[in-house]
């Protein structure tokens, strides 16, 4: 477990122990695209006692098992974003879509807000297939190219800066989704009178959440820094 310091930021708190990440999630504590932010400065724009939320870090037990991600180079990294978070991805987005359908036309009669986060995640899983694709097909081929490379490579596009603007971009539009679904669900809470499958839709929505808050934590705050610092490096070597 981490040196809880109150004054490190949210990501580096998670890049130090990810078994935080579950916590922070449900605390509403944004360590991904906000995760540049004091853990001070978080507690208190979200109004939560900064005690209180130390505590409960400090009683997280730390995963006894849990791959290295935080020490990969940028090319080990993409390796395996792709094959853990973009596999889940691929995975879940249309066993959660039937899933969503399913459970508004049983229900929306009763629930009329299914309506609208079926909406919402139909938005985005929209948003995030391409996302992926440009990811796969574009951004980390180019990647793992700077990775293994003596001097900057002739891209395309120039300089990798412009492709990671944006997909930072793509994150913080997910990111609203995100909380625009948590907030329709009511934090994923079911009715009481819900179903098996109303119970397992809002389950797989927030592990969702979570996976994708790590996924993205994982490109903006270790990634795409390195990557930007090692071009730069090549540039400077080659003047």
């Amino acid at each position: 477990m981490p040196d809880l310091d109150e004054n490190l930021t949210l990501a580096e708190l998670v890049t130090a122990e990810p078994a935080l990440a579950g916590l922070l999630d449900r605390l509403g504590l944004d360590y991904c695209c906000g995760g540049q932010r004091p853990l001070v400065e978080a507690v208190d724009a979200a109004g939560l006692d900064l005690g209180e939320v130390l505590q409960s870090l400090a009683m997280v037990d730390a995963q006894s098992t849990v791959e290295n991600w935080s020490s990969m180079g940028p090319g080990e990294l993409v390796d395996h974003i792709e094959s853990t978070h973009h596999a889940y991805l691929r995975t879940e987005l249309p066993r959660l879509t039937a899933l969503a359908h399913k459970v508004a036309s049983v229900h929306g009669t009763r629930y009329p807000e299914l309506a609208d986060i079926q909406s919402l995640f139909l938005q985005l899983r929209a948003d995030l297939e391409p996302h992926l694709l440009k990811e796969e097909r574009i951004l980390f081929p180019m990647i793992r190219q700077l990775d293994s490379a003596e001097s900057v490579p002739n891209f395309h596009c120039g300089s990798l800066v412009s492709p990671i603007r944006m997909m930072l971009s793509e994150h913080d539009t997910a990111g609203d989704l995100l909380a625009d679904l948590r907030a329709a669900t009511g934090g994923y809470v079911v009715p009481d009178d819900g179903c098996a499958s109303y119970q397992s839709l809002f389950t797989g929505l927030a592990e969702l959440e979570a996976d994708i808050h790590l996924h993205v934590h994982k490109e903006n705050n270790l990634l795409f820094p390195s990557v930007m610092a090692a071009e730069s490096a090549l540039t400077g070597s080659r003047s």
